[in-house]
C-alpha cells in the first residue's frame, strides 16, 4: 500500500491569534497604525450594530429569514448599502479622527494606480 505524498495534521492551537506581519503589506507601513486600529474598531462596531439590528427586526416579526444563507445575504446587503452611503463613510471617517460631514463624502474616489514599470 503506497503512502500519500501529503499528510493532514491538526494546526497548532493558539490562545491568541498570530500578529500580522507589518512587513507583509507596504500599506501598513504608510498608514498610521493607530488610525488603522480605530478604523478596524469602527468596522467591528458597525458589523455588531447591523447584526443586532437584523436580530431585532427578526424578533419583531419584521424580517423573514429561511436559512443562514439568506441571513448572510441580507447582512451583506445591509453592510454594502451602509458603506455605499455618505452617512456610512462619514461614520468611518469620524471614527478615524476626521470630521467630514456626509455632504462632503466622495463615494467614488479615483483610484490612482502607479505604473508597475521601472526605468
Amino acid at each position: 500500500m503506497d503512502l500519500p505524498d501529503f499528510q493532514l495534521v491538526p494546526a497548532p492551537s493558539r490562545e491568541t491569534p498570530a500578529l500580522p506581519d507589518a512587513g507583509a503589506s507596504p500599506f501598513r507601513i504608510v498608514v498610521d497604525p493607530q488610525m488603522r486600529a480605530r478604523l478596524r474598531h469602527a468596522l467591528i462596531e458597525l458589523i455588531d450594530n447591523h447584526d443586532e439590528s437584523l436580530a431585532a427586526h427578526y424578533a419583531d416579526g419584521k424580517l423573514a429569514l429561511e436559512s443562514y444563507k439568506e441571513y448572510i445575504e441580507v447582512f451583506a446587503r445591509s453592510l454594502k448599502e451602509t458603506m455605499e452611503s455618505p452617512a456610512g463613510v462619514s461614520y468611518l471617517l469620524r471614527a478615524a479622527g476626521f470630521d467630514v460631514p456626509p455632504s462632503e463624502v466622495n463615494l467614488r474616489p479615483e483610484l490612482r494606480w502607479k505604473s508597475a514599470t521601472r526605468p
